[in-house]
C-alpha cells in the first residue's frame, strides 16, 4: 500500500472504481478526476497530474481511448496504446485510481483541466456543474506537449 493510494498499478475497471470511491467517500474522502491522452509522458502531464491531487484526497485519472486520441490529435497518434498509457500514468506517485473516462458516472468533487482551458471553456463543465462538482485549472503553462516533442524529433 502507497502512503497515498492503493498498490502502484492501480488500473482498475468502472465497477472497480465505483467501489473504491464509495469505500473512499464513507471515510469522507474527497475525488478529483484528470483525464488525457498522456501520450508520452513529459513534465506537462507530471505537473498536471501533481496539481490535480493538490485538489483532493483522491485523484482518478482517465486515460483516453485510442480512437479518441486519433481524433483529437490525428492519424499518426497515439504513439502508445491506451493500455501503455494507462501502466505509465497508474506509476506516477500522485495517481490513486486510473480508468477509461466516465465522468457522468464518477461525479468527482473536483474535475480538473489543464491550463490549456480556463473553467469557462472546459468541455464537461455542464456535466460537472449539473451534479454540483467544481472545475480546477491546474498545472503549469502549456508550453510543453507531446506534438511539440514529435516535431521537433523530425
Amino acid at each position: 500500500m502507497r502512503e497515498n493510494g492503493p498498490d502502484p498499478l492501480s488500473i482498475v475497471s468502472r465497477a472497480e472504481l465505483i467501489e473504491l470511491v464509495r469505500r473512499d467517500r464513507t471515510q469522507n474522502l474527497t475525488i478529483a478526476l484528470a483525464n488525457g491522452a498522456f501520450d508520452l509522458l513529459h513534465v506537462g502531464h507530471i505537473r498536471y497530474l501533481e496539481g490535480a491531487k493538490r485538489e483532493a484526497d483522491r485523484l482518478v485519472v482517465a486515460i483516453n481511448s485510442d480512437k479518441s486520441v486519433r481524433g483529437l490529435k490525428g492519424p499518426s497518434r497515439p504513439i502508445l496504446p491506451e493500455t501503455d498509457r494507462a501502466e505509465l500514468v497508474s506509476a506516477l506517485r500522485a495517481v490513486d485510481y486510473v480508468v477509461t473516462p466516465l465522468l457522468e458516472l464518477l461525479k468527482p468533487d473536483v474535475h480538473c483541466k489543464g491550463t490549456d482551458y480556463t473553467v469557462d471553456t472546459v468541455p464537461e463543465r455542464e456535466t460537472v456543474r449539473a451534479y454540483g462538482g467544481r472545475i480546477a485549472i491546474v498545472g503549469d503553462p502549456k508550453d510543453h506537449s507531446t506534438t511539440d516533442l514529435l516535431s521537433r524529433l523530425k
